[in-house]
């Protein structure tokens, strides 16, 4: 047989075997990375699972010593003209720090973003100005206070003197969590005031002007719930 042409079948022999080990080298780091980035995912979600868990305990014991708490204030005020005076200011203290879930009279906003536009390519106006924005519900909220708001809400999270309303992407978070619209913003006083007072700010006009979908209405029946967190201070040094 031909030197040149054993050679040559030798040659093509060993690029062939060369492709196939470097092929099954790629395929085993492939598969190497896949199984790495699969067991640190689970590792991951195992752990957000057991963080839930604790969380989920502690916050069922510390309703629990609520409750026990709040029989002993019952059972020590009942025979007590003084100690049930105390448990009055107590609770009003709660309710003002919005720590109770209260009911009342008062108005609903819903804010919502303009689906329809937003959805129209052809539109030549900026999208954005379409969506409700987290500055848009902190306007709402200062006037609804402003005009003597006694408690407020948004989609059922309190809003207390230390939540924050911030944008996060195409969502809002307040009190840290996550809010999408529509926006329901609650708020108990008086339903004639509240309402006049939103719409002589100018504000409202000028969101359904850009195009945001907006709701007002006025209830008899408003129920907003306690506020979920725990309220701290670092600054203030109690006397």
């Amino acid at each position: 047989m031909n030197k040149k042409y054993i050679a040559l079948t030798l040659g093509i022999v060993c690029l062939l075997l060369s492709l196939g080990i470097s092929v099954q080298l790629k395929t085993m780091s492939t598969t190497s990375s896949y199984t790495t980035g699969s067991s640190a995912e689970n590792k991951l979600r195992d752990e957000v699972f057991r963080w839930k868990d604790k969380y989920d305990t502690v916050y069922k014991q510390l309703e629990e010593a609520e409750e026990v708490l709040e029989k002993e204030r019952k059972s020590a005020t009942e025979n007590s003209t003084e100690a049930a005076d105390l448990e009055k200011e107590l609770l009003n203290a709660k309710t003002l720090l919005g720590q109770t879930e209260v009911k009342g009279k008062g108005v609903v906003i819903t804010l919502d973003d303009n689906k329809a536009l937003v959805n129209m390519s052809s539109i030549s106006i900026d999208p954005n100005v379409l969506l409700v924005h987290d500055g848009d519900i902190i306007q709402v909220v200062s006037i609804l206070k402003n005009a003597g708001a006694e408690a407020i809400s948004i989609n059922d999270q309190r809003i207390v003197n230390t939540t924050a309303i911030t944008c996060d992407g195409y969502v809002v978070r307040i009190n840290g969590e996550k809010v999408g619209a529509p926006y329901e913003i609650k708020a108990i006083g008086s339903p004639e005031y509240l309402k006049g007072s939103l719409e002589v700010s100018g504000y409202i006009d000028m969101m359904i002007e850009d195009g945001v979908m907006v709701d007002i209405k006025k209830s008899n029946s408003i129920t907003i719930p306690k506020y979920e967190g725990v309220l701290t201070h670092k600054y203030m040094i109690e006397r």
